[in-house]
């Protein structure tokens, strides 16, 4: 795998190394001991998947309070999808800053997003499947989100004719309202 470290610190892009032939490719998705060796959260707990009918779907931001935080790492299974992260981490560099990427079935990219960040995508085709792997259990008491088109923030979504949103990510606060979070060592 090739770990690319992104503008927002501790978040990584990565790229499986494929092995190809006639009969198409073989490439590793995950290997506790390279996340480990790279300083990134090698313990994981729970593998979930999203499905999104329809281009556009928008969920987040989403992200889990103490002591639950979660680092997670994203990638695309099926169709298309903008991926969007966004540092809560008090006393970061980067706190309030965002970094996108597009992640696809065809590039097979993934994001490794650490404790403190906050997650979010935007399908770009319909019938697009995320699949997530995560480092702590789902905690239904730390759930939290930020407002996705907070201005503060000015994340660059792609645009879209009909934008899909849940009721509760579009009532979600400001990043302004929001504590920042610990950082995780």
């Amino acid at each position: 795998m090739i770990f690319t470290e992104t503008a927002i610190p501790g978040a990584y892009l990565v790229k499986p190394e494929q092995l190809s032939d006639e009969r198409g490719f073989f490439a590793r998705t995950w290997c506790q001991q390279e996340f480990a060796d790279h300083g990134l959260n090698p313990h994981l707990v729970q593998c979930s998947t999203s499905f999104n009918v329809k281009a556009g779907t928008l969920r987040g931001l989403h992200y889990q309070t103490p002591p639950h935080m979660e680092a997670k790492l994203v990638r695309c299974t099926r169709g298309a999808l903008f991926d969007v992260m966004v540092d809560l981490r008090e006393g970061s560099g980067t706190c309030g800053q965002w970094a996108g990427f597009e992640l696809s079935a065809d590039n097979g990219h993934m994001l490794y997003i650490p404790e403190g960040v906050a997650h979010g995508f935007q399908t770009m085709l319909p019938e697009t499947e995320v699949f997530y792997q995560i480092s702590t259990h789902y905690a239904p008491d730390s759930a939290a989100g930020i407002f996705w088109d907070d201005p503060v923030l000015a994340i660059d979504w792609p645009p879209v004719e009909h934008r899909i949103i849940s009721e509760a990510d579009a009532r979600r606060p400001r990043f302004a309202a929001i504590a920042p979070l610990p950082r995780v060592s």
